[in-house]
């Protein structure tokens, strides 16, 4: 008996829901890559009366036909989406359509766009997961029109995926790439300090902060390469993740979908030594988002003093008599003054803008640097005269050509900050321990 039969005679046998779960997505992630491999078993677990069991199938068709965009995987688990009579199996088939559609994520958008209009709140939430894992790191401005009006959904959870793949579409952009980012990055927060919102949408919120700022903002979400492969890791760790709806642990699975952008030079000795390159773009356009600033917390004033109705009616009656005459020179006075306040500030701003400097067409970065994957295609490496990539569309960890092997070279060391780095020779590294047996019975 192999494994997945054995996976499967298994689940029918135990009443454990759980465990059951655990084999169906087991099952499917057995079957990664499979493809037509993979169709009696989908096709099986398909037609199972068990719920769970065709909630396994709608995953094992996601990761066996992941990144393929299959004109047959996608007419399955459309089919399943409008007609399955289980909520769950009908919100894992239209998630799988992240992973089914992640190489062509323009695609994916069109394909989820009715779905994320059912009357169905369990469809819609599976649409906003499936454009989180197509788009994630895109910033695409389709998948954005759908999920901003999810966010005001009336169902809590559907709010919690918007705000998740909403963090997943836009991670690592700014403002100056995608004005949304900060409106959105506001609702964020909104939605955690709103007392009245609900406890679903929150953590959905909590999380899509983490989401969006993950790895100190030096990572994107990306289940494929550069050169298109597919990131086995990556993809598992997402489809583990979705899971967090039934145990909030497997949230943790995100972090093996987690690419570092960086670029980051090493010499023949796998050493790093300092080394420059050039980004052939405004230094605004691919810098950090700002850090997110913690509330601010308002003292508590004094309550004023109740006045009685009797006694309020009175002095209004007086002041009408005394002040008739001084309303007019009070308004007149107060547009004077705010005329005047509009020349100030506009006085103010061209003063600033004559006195900043206008910002450089380019900016030289340092051995190790943060490099998102749209800032690639703007990098040269003609900066350096030591040090050149072997290849030239060099990105990731970097070996370097040394130039000059004959001159002493200087290597980044571990104190160097995020401005630039630090220009120190290497320090001896410490001595390890001592070998030692521990004995527990001597502690005794």
């Amino acid at each position: 008996m192999t494994a997945v039969e054995e996976m499967i005679v298994y689940a029918h046998e135990t009443q454990h829901e759980k465990i059951i779960r655990g084999l169906a997505v087991g099952l499917a992630i057995v079957m990664y890559g499979r493809e037509e491999g993979a169709d009696p078993l989908i096709e099986q677990l398909s037609r199972d009366k068990d719920p769970i069991l065709r909630y396994g199938a709608m995953y094992t068709i996601g990761l066996a036909y992941c990144g393929t965009s299959n004109n047959s995987a996608i007419r399955k688990l459309l089919h399943v989406a409008v007609s399955d009579v289980s909520d769950d199996v009908r919100r894992a088939a239209v998630t799988c359509l992240g992973f089914v559609l992640f190489r062509q994520p323009e695609q994916c958008p069109k394909v989820v766009s009715l779905l994320a209009e059912s009357y169905n709140p369990h469809v819609r939430y599976g649409a906003c997961l499936a454009l989180g894992i197509a788009c994630s790191g895109t910033g695409m401005k389709e998948a954005l029109d759908i999920l901003e009006p999810l966010t005001s959904d009336p169902v809590d959870y559907v709010r919690q995926g918007a705000l998740l793949a909403l963090a997943m579409v836009l991670i690592q952009y700014n403002k100056n790439q995608e004005p949304k980012v900060e409106s959105i990055r506001k609702l964020f927060q909104d939605k955690i300090n709103d007392k009245h919102e609900e406890l679903m949408c929150k953590f959905g919120a909590i999380l899509a902060t983490g989401l969006i700022d993950a790895g100190g903002r030096n990572v994107t979400v990306s289940l494929h390469s550069r050169s298109g492969h597919k990131n086995m890791t990556a993809i598992v760790g997402l489809a583990v993740f979705t899971q967090f709806w039934y145990w909030y642990p497997l949230i943790y699975f995100v972090s093996l979908a987690f690419t570092p952008t960086s670029v980051i030079g090493l010499n023949k000795d796998l050493k790093m030594p300092v080394f420059s390159f050039k980004s052939n773009a405004k230094p605004s356009t691919f810098a950090y988002p700002p850090k997110t600033e913690p509330p601010k917390t308002v003292a508590p004033t004094k309550v004023k003093t109740a006045v009685l109705s009797i006694a309020k009616k009175k002095e209004q009656r007086d002041k009408k008599k005394t002040d008739a005459m001084e309303v007019d020179k009070k308004e007149e006075q107060a547009k004077l003054e705010e005329q005047k306040k509009k020349e100030e500030e506009e006085q103010k701003k061209k003063e600033e803008a004559e006195k900043k400097p206008p910002e450089p067409d380019f900016e030289i970065k340092s051995s190790p640097a943060r490099v998102t994957l749209a800032q690639v295609k703007y990098l040269s490496f003609d900066v350096d005269e030591r040090y050149k990539p072997v290849k030239e569309d060099a990105f990731g960890i970097v070996m370097l050509r040394d130039l000059k092997p004959g001159q002493p070279e200087v290597f980044v060391t571990a104190s160097s900050t995020s401005t630039g780095a630090t220009k120190v020779d290497d320090e001896p590294e410490p001595q390890a321990p001592e070998v030692f047996e521990f004995d527990p019975s001597k502690e005794k």
